[in-house]
């Protein structure tokens, strides 16, 4: 080079960041899917839920949940401050808006590990902020073989985690993506690729107008 020639400049062009949802039926690998896509991309944090209920011998407050009282929960709840919540066995759990936003405006995504009516929920509350994938097994013997190593319960008991398994699964189709955990490695892959292209949709690119503007300018 004669040092003559302009220099080239990394273009970086703002962007608004977004929700990964990942949902499955138990055993269908989404925890694994999920711990490797925050290990691999320093952009995308998980998503930490709000409880109720006590935590459990070595979960951590902030890390596994963010454990509130029952009347601080409500409280989020009637200042809408929950994208959305449910509730299990008399404790609520939901996503609390603040922190979600707070990444967004940072740049940052966030994965979250949420059930098709939390899905749902998200849809109708910051649907423009929203890319969901639903993970399913390879097949009906495979999901019954990781429920029997991974649980060690009685055949009464991963018959019934079969039937919940079967009901999550009919909501499929509610899901923006579908992917096949048949490979591990493969599977990950794919959900890569479609927050890669969740990324550079035009919509989240805030500043795209301006990066525009500046290349017509540009003569």
């Amino acid at each position: 080079m004669s040092g003559n020639e302009p220099r080239q400049t990394a273009t970086r062009i703002d962007r608004r960041g977004l929700m990964l949802v990942l949902s499955s039926p138990s055993g269908a690998g989404k925890t694994s899917i999920s711990r490797r896509l925050v290990k691999d991309d320093d952009n995308l944090t998980m998503s930490v839920s709000m409880t109720t209920r006590a935590p459990r011998p070595g979960e951590t407050d902030g890390l596994d949940y963010r454990f509130v009282s029952r009347e601080s929960f409500e409280a989020h709840l009637r200042d809408g401050d929950m994208l959305e919540h449910a509730k299990v066995f008399e404790n609520y759990y939901g996503t609390p808006r603040q922190p979600i936003e707070a990444a967004f405006a940072a740049g940052r995504d966030v994965l979250l590990d949420v059930d098709w009516q939390g899905t749902k929920q998200l849809a109708q509350s910051s649907g423009a902020d929203l890319a969901s994938v639903f993970i399913l097994p390879p097949s009906h013997d495979e999901l019954e073989r990781r429920l029997y190593l991974r649980a060690q319960d009685s055949a009464a008991e991963v018959a019934k985690r079969m039937a919940e398994a079967m009901a999550e699964i009919s909501h499929w189709h509610e899901y923006d993506y579908v992917v096949v955990n048949q490979d591990f490695d493969r599977a990950v892959s794919e959900v890569k690729a479609i927050l890669a292209a969740e990324r550079l949709r035009r919509r989240r690119l805030v500043g795209l107008p301006a990066f525009v503007d500046r290349l017509r300018e540009a003569r």
